[in-house]
């Protein structure tokens, strides 16, 4: 069997904190940047009585489908797909109105990928791979694999795992 790869959607595929200040920005009148949260998740860093709010954009059924893709993730996921297998996985249960949305996306910026390698979960734990790419390193506690974390605002001050910086790091790892 080959060397198994599973890679996350939001934040390491497509650049889902982008779409979620871009919304926040217009709504509110504000200038927020990737800058203004480090260290934290956006309902965290903006007012208290706008958290609520800023929390339920990904609960839209079309919040996931025009999210920008992360730079260097359309060149170099062909590259990977010839040297393993890999899979997309997304908890995508966190916002169980997103799949189609998701789905969408995904086929619309990577069609080449199969069907039979994007996996819709919750706790990724069940994901039976040698790696796993993530921003987030929860989804690293129960996995049996090595995780790989991708380099995110809220996720700066983490240590705990080997980090992945930008796609030219995946590139520098894999091939």
């Amino acid at each position: 069997m080959s060397t198994r790869i599973a890679i996350d959607m939001d934040e390491v595929l497509a650049d889902t904190l982008a779409k979620h200040l871009a919304m926040y920005n217009l709504e509110h009148g504000d200038s927020l940047t990737k800058r203004d949260l480090e260290g934290k998740k956006i309902y965290e860093a903006v007012r208290a009585d706008r958290s609520e709010r800023v929390r339920e954009y990904p609960r839209a059924k079309d919040f996931f489908r025009d999210i920008p893709v992360m730079p260097g993730s359309k060149d170099i996921l062909p590259l990977l797909l010839d040297h393993y297998e890999i899979f997309i996985t997304t908890a995508a249960m966190e916002f169980p109105t997103s799949f189609a949305a998701k789905y969408e996306w995904i086929k619309d910026h990577f069609p080449f990928f199969p069907d039979s390698h994007i996996v819709f979960c919750g706790d990724k734990s069940i994901i039976a791979a040698d790696f796993l790419i993530d921003d987030n390193a929860r989804h690293f506690e129960r996995f049996s694999g090595q995780g790989l974390l991708f380099s995110a605002p809220h996720n700066v001050f983490e240590t705990r795992y080997p980090r992945l910086n930008s796609w030219q790091d995946v590139r520098m790892r894999f091939l």
